[in-house]
């Protein structure tokens, strides 16, 4: 019966974090433990109290400097340096501006969002079909919630009551893997279709876009290199990233006037809470399937399917392909770990580490799958394509990603490369 509920709200377009909070109000009433609704409020609002949600708002606020501050042309200025003369070369600019955005933005939408105004016009313009314009830009938007910092990431960490410093290290490798698969399904598409070739900087160009480029690095640096070196947890890199976002912006490139300030943070605000509230209603969500013992019964019911930790994580990457069509992205993250991380770990002796990247690949898949794909949706609209071209167009990008998938699932030594 609370299945029932729950899918009806959301049938009925009721918002997720809503959907979540009613269907545990829902469960009460229907049991008669009409005693937990003196818990309700302590779970809702001890699922806040936790020190690494800090680092939501202080990475949304980096990145909304970031992108107030004029970082995201001289990125792509910055990626041409590279690949700019190659066959196809402003979709190889745009996937890598993607990257070096990627370590900026971490939240796939918002990047999706910010590369399709400044890519896609340029890629059309020059000769590229509309909808792979979108599609490569989608595709690059994968990348945000995989290389770090990552808000999936961050909440996973915070879910699992693990260390979001290591987290964001797993994540390194799988995001090269997944971009390094995209660079050569754009190299075999640019062969195929024949698409246009790009052409080189001059020496003075090349000097000029990588002295306005270096600034824009110093902020991943500074949010990577302090988790790494141990100088910094991710909540303090994350204050530190928007300090150096707004002295680059204000005094290094001047794009950034204090009177924007007051609308960079009602944005920041804005976002933070929305997802906030999402983790406070998740938490009294997963209060509740704790309570009923879900994930005991899912693992009975998984180990007399297999008793192979690689055939788990496949099934579990099913099962979130499925979510992840119908359910908003980190909705379906903070839904499925209460359920599958206990059983993960205690059943197939899976690291947490390793079963989070894994989780937040399959998440971020459904930024771009149908029928609820918020980020195909964004390109879709950037690129005036219909949602089904694009999504045709994204099948090569998409098959990368599931291969990587597949891949980390049978290696777990990808992820924990640079764990101690």
């Amino acid at each position: 019966m609370i299945i029932v509920v729950f899918v009806v709200l959301l049938l009925v377009g009721v918002p997720i974090a809503l959907t979540l909070g009613l269907t545990a109000v829902a469960y009460i009433l229907l049991t008669d433990n009409f005693l937990l609704f003196f818990s309700l409020p302590q779970q809702l609002f001890g699922g806040l109290e936790r020190y690494g949600l800090l680092a939501i708002p202080l990475f949304i606020l980096a990145g909304e400097l970031m992108n107030e501050g004029g970082i995201t042309r001289r990125l792509i200025a910055f990626a041409g340096i590279f690949v700019g003369g190659l066959k196809g070369g402003l979709a190889y600019i745009n996937l890598i501006s993607n990257m070096m955005m990627a370590s900026i933005v971490g939240s796939g939408t918002a990047q999706i969002a910010i590369m399709s105004r400044a890519m896609v016009p340029e890629m059309t313009r020059a000769g590229y079909a509309p909808e792979f314009a979108a599609a490569t830009t989608a595709a690059g938007g994968l990348l945000s919630p995989i290389i770090p910092p990552s808000m999936l990431f961050v909440i996973f960490g915070v879910l699992a009551q693990i260390g979001i410093g290591d987290l964001f290290v797993a994540g390194i490798i799988p995001g090269l893997l997944m971009a390094s698969g995209f660079l050569v399904a754009i190299t075999i598409l640019g062969f195929k279709y024949n698409y246009p070739s790009g052409r080189w900087y001059s020496r003075e160009e090349v000097i000029s876009h990588l002295i306005s480029g270096l600034p824009a690095s110093l902020v991943p640096i500074v949010i990577i290199g302090g988790i790494l070196l141990g100088i910094a947890t991710p909540t303090e890199s994350a204050a530190l990233a928007s300090v150096a976002a707004l002295v680059i912006g204000r005094y290094v490139y001047r794009d950034l006037d204090f009177s924007h300030l007051p609308a960079v943070l009602l944005r920041t605000v804005r976002t933070s809470a929305m997802v906030l509230f999402l983790v406070g209603a998740a938490n009294v969500f997963g209060w509740v399937i704790i309570f009923e013992q879900v994930p005991q019964s899912i693992a009975a019911w998984l180990t007399g399917l297999t008793e192979s930790a690689f055939v788990f994580l496949l099934l579990v990457s099913l099962f979130m392909l499925v979510v992840g069509m119908v359910i908003d992205g980190i909705a379906a993250l903070i839904l499925v770990v209460p359920i599958l991380l206990p059983v993960a770990q205690s059943v197939y002796g899976i690291s947490p580490y390793h079963f989070g990247v894994i989780v937040c690949i399959n998440v971020v898949l459904g930024l771009l799958t149908p029928p609820v794909g918020a980020g195909l949706f964004v390109a879709s609209s950037a690129a005036k394509v219909s949602p089904g071209k694009l999504f045709i167009a994204l099948l090569p990008f998409l098959l990368t990603t599931l291969i990587v998938l597949v891949i980390i699932s049978w290696q777990p030594a990808i992820v924990s490369a640079f764990i101690e």
